[in-house]
């Protein structure tokens, strides 16, 4: 199954207290409606990726400070953590402010607490549990997360003494040239004792270039009360990155889901193309499935072992069963039976269920239909609200007429059942087992098993119709040449010697 976390640690994994996530930012350069922390990428929000990171860590209170598009990141949270606690930044004082209010509105909370931004999607579960395990083990009052990387321009860096202790946080806007040139930055995430977190929090002032709290200037005063504090390095700089437009944005996508892949593959699927393929971290790929260029499973999607998906096909929540074959198709809430083959072109809707050995075939739409074992709907068909028995074969054509305008109705197929081409099943209809429509019918009534139903005007040719209503037009002009031929034919039959004699 994916997954976009490394091996994690044997050891007993460290608990805490509270998580506090700090998501009230304005991100006004996403040049977005849609709240910062709740953009999308690999199958969750930036918000939702940074609580699956903290979510093993089995903390009892998690603390979501919420500020701008506060009714649709408090509506997600209702969705994706419901237990979490919103708490409102009215004002945007800066992320020590956001701590602040984080704290006081959980007086009572003793112990171990994590803070951490909410655009941070590339933070992983190793990354936070390793940064607490070495919080406890060094006995620290704040351990920050660290990486050390090649560009650090407008992050805040780490300053250390000479021993390699950890000093203070300055912040770009606020540093001198030779901080600057410090290549350690602050990942946005810290551990710390809460009664410590609280006595710093409330000293902090905005003697800054912003003329905002900063959450950073807690380590400082730590420092100076002498409480020992800590910083433990990332192993990958990229769990650090946070993101703040929407180029950033793009690249941690391609981050995330080059993770997402890279696990697939040494898990034993075969991903022809990644650079073309992309999976959410919430879809699951079984060792020995193959993903064809332009393939995309999103949400809870699942592939089986033996399955083959691809090229060019999105599956949406779908489940794809051992040896099935999905092939240039969108398939959204199917559920694709064993040996199985889709497409090419196939559009299945919500609702779908195919039997093992199943054929849904090229410019077919399906939608709420249960198609059984070894039944085939090979092409240009429409099948809605319905139930196809064993064995059946829908022709070329043929659409289930489910809605009257009002009301969806179903239609029942029965086993070994021969759908004759462009054939109207107008339902509420049954067809029996065994039974035949003919080409070109419209049904309206039951058709009883082993029956064939017939349901078509008898056709009817008007002589030199096109000659008179359609005079002078292309169509009347090869009319009159084809007739001219066969007059021509007999006349020179009728003159050929022995014609009249008798036989």
């Amino acid at each position: 199954m994916s997954s976009q976390e490394p091996p994690v640690s044997t050891a007993p994994r460290p608990a805490v207290a509270a998580v506090v996530v700090l998501a009230a930012g304005q991100g006004t350069r996403m040049r977005s409606a849609t709240p910062k922390v709740l953009h999308p990428l690999g199958g969750r929000s930036m918000l939702g990726h940074v609580l699956a990171a903290a979510e093993p860590l089995g903390a009892a209170t998690t603390v979501v400070v919420v500020g701008a598009g506060r009714a649709a990141v408090e509506a997600h949270l209702a969705r994706i953590a419901p237990a979490a606690l919103p708490v409102l930044q009215e004002e945007q004082r800066g992320s020590g402010h956001a701590a602040a209010i984080a704290l006081d509105a959980v007086p009572d909370l003793a112990g171990t607490v994590l803070v951490v931004n909410g655009d941070a999607p590339l933070l992983r579960v190793a990354t936070v549990e390793a940064l607490v395990r070495a919080h406890v083990e060094a006995g620290n009052a704040l351990t920050v997360l660290t990486a050390e990387v090649s560009d650090p321009t407008g992050l805040g860096r780490i300053v250390r003494d000479g021993d390699g202790a950890v000093r203070a946080i300055v912040e770009e806007r606020d540093a001198t040239p030779e901080q600057r040139a410090i290549g350690e930055i602050n990942a946005g995430v810290y551990v710390g004792d809460a009664a410590a977190l609280r006595s710093a929090l409330g000293r902090i002032g905005a003697d800054n270039d912003q003329g905002e709290l900063y959450l950073t200037d807690v380590l400082g005063l730590l420092v100076g009360d002498g409480a020992p504090v800590g910083g433990a390095r990332a192993d990958d700089p990229a769990d650090v990155l946070g993101c703040n437009d929407q180029r950033e944005l793009a690249d941690r996508r391609r981050t995330l889901n080059d993770r997402v892949l890279d696990d697939l593959m040494r898990s034993g699927v075969t991903v022809v193309d990644p650079q073309t393929t992309w999976v959410d971290v919430t879809a699951g790929v079984a060792a020995d499935a193959v993903l064809h260029p332009g393939t995309q499973l999103l949400g809870t999607t699942t592939v089986a072992a033996g399955a083959v998906v691809g090229p060019d096909t999105t599956l949406v929540d779908t489940e794809v069963s051992g040896g099935a074959s999905v092939l240039r198709s969108h398939c959204v809430g199917a559920v694709i039976g064993p040996d199985v083959t889709v497409g090419p072109f196939s559009y299945l809707r919500p609702g779908t269920r195919l039997g093992r050995g199943a054929k849904v075939g090229s410019f077919v739409e399906t939608k709420n239909v249960e198609v059984g074992e070894d039944s085939k709907v090979p092409h240009l068909s429409y099948v809605g609200d319905a139930t196809i028995g064993r064995g059946a074969n829908i022709g070329a054509a043929t659409i289930f007429v489910n809605y009257d305008g009002v009301t969806k109705h179903h239609t029942t197929v029965g086993d070994h059942v021969r759908i004759g081409s462009d054939t109207m099943l107008v339902a509420p209809v049954t067809v029996g087992d065994g039974a035949y429509t003919a080409a070109g019918s419209v049904i309206t009534s039951d058709v009883p098993p082993g029956a064939i139903a017939v349901a078509r005007a008898p056709q009817r040719n008007v002589a030199g119709w096109v000659r008179r209503r359609r005079s002078g037009t292309p169509a009347a002009k090869a009319a009159e040449a084809a007739e001219g031929r066969v007059e021509a034919a007999g006349s020179s039959r009728s003159e050929a010697p022995g014609a009249d004699t008798e036989q």
